[in-house]
């Protein structure tokens, strides 16, 4: 087998490494709050590359994909608060909110795998809903979820005695709670992008592919359409679960109103925008349409007071006018992705002729 780790991409891997490390300090520079909408991005990439399980290797369209990110999130909620007075480690509840996400994605895959396309993506939609929903009336007669009022105080992130909220000096230089979660949110991306492209070339990946393409002929070589398709409900589901425990640790605080149905076509906008089943497509999509809103959040104001010299139209509605064009126009000139598969390129070249 031939050696892939020469020299020239030992440095490059260096390079990447140092520059991962820098950046939550260089960001830091503009205000803590790019470095929280940094780590933001890197849970979309999660949630990206979950779905994109689903979406893009096996071709299953979901659009209720954020109700297992609710799941995760409130598992870590209701065992690290004083909700129930329950304190439990990271190392349970990341696997328990995983797992719970995954079971969630079996409940929802097995009525519906004889199901694609429109059908299937409206079953999914009423899922994500059934499940805010249900959050937000769980407070009685029992009170479990507390509502719509939301759980709060939520544990952060800790390791021993070390934890990932505040500041702490290390070595002297003050590192906040934001630029401590982006080194964990980096080492699981890490993670799960290994895992993701594990399973790309694997033969269960093949087989997604081959259900993608054409389900009846990949049930007439063989393969078994009904538990892959299980499996991949599952595999996206418990990314998603490890998506929002993080996150329910970092905000302290969730709430049903974090997990609607805009969250669950955002994510589905990721991996269409940065091109279904190619993994650094789906990476740059996350990126780009969670860093690209709030610079235009903090950019339109400023750009309308420098050229009429006054504020004409809200920046909020303006920056989604400005979004949903740029989405448009990109889904008109490239409708493969802004970072397409080779071979999704070559079907769409081909279709065009």
């Amino acid at each position: 087998m031939k050696n892939w780790l020469t020299p020239k991409s030992t440095a490059g891997i260096m390079l990447i490494a140092v520059a991962l490390a820098a950046l939550p300090f260089v960001v830091g520079m503009a205000g803590q709050a790019w470095v929280r909408i940094l780590n933001f991005a890197i849970l979309y990439v999660f949630l990206a590359l979950g779905l994109n399980i689903v979406v893009g290797f096996a071709g299953l369209l979901d659009l209720g994909y954020i109700a297992f990110y609710a799941v995760g999130a409130y598992a870590w909620a209701l065992l690290a608060s004083p909700h129930f007075g329950l304190h439990w480690s990271i190392w349970a509840i990341l696997p328990i909110g995983a797992s719970c996400a995954c079971i969630a994605g079996i409940v929802l895959g097995s009525p519906t795998l004889k199901l694609r396309g429109d059908y299937l993506a409206i079953v999914t939609l009423g899922f994500g809903e059934i499940v805010r929903i249900f959050l937000n009336n769980l407070n009685a007669p029992f009170n479990i979820t507390n509502g719509p009022q939301g759980i709060t105080l939520i544990d952060p992130v800790s390791f021993g005695g070390f934890k990932l909220s505040g500041f702490t000096p290390i070595f002297g230089f003050p590192v906040s709670g934001p630029q401590k979660y982006y080194f964990l949110l980096v080492a699981l991306a890490i993670l799960v992008i290994i895992i993701n492209l594990r399973l790309q070339h694997s033969r269960i990946g093949r087989a997604w592919q081959a259900i993608r393409e054409d389900e009846i002929a990949a049930k007439a070589v063989g393969i078994d359409t009904r538990n892959l398709k299980l499996l991949a409900f599952a595999m996206g589901a418990s990314f998603g679960g490890i998506a929002g425990g993080i996150f329910a640790a970092m905000q302290g605080f969730v709430s049903p109103e974090s997990f609607s149905l805009i969250e669950s076509v955002m994510i589905l906008a990721m991996v269409v925008l940065g091109g279904m089943g190619h993994i650094p497509g789906v990476i740059l999509g996350a990126v780009l349409l969670t860093i690209l809103p709030e610079a235009l959040r903090y950019g339109v104001g400023p750009i309308q007071k420098l050229l009429f010299g006054k504020q004409l139209v809200d920046p909020e509605s303006l920056r989604m006018l400005v979004f949903g064009l740029a989405l448009v126009l990109v889904m008109r000139f490239k409708p493969a992705g802004l970072w397409p598969a080779p071979e999704r390129k070559r079907e769409l070249a081909e279709g065009a002729k």
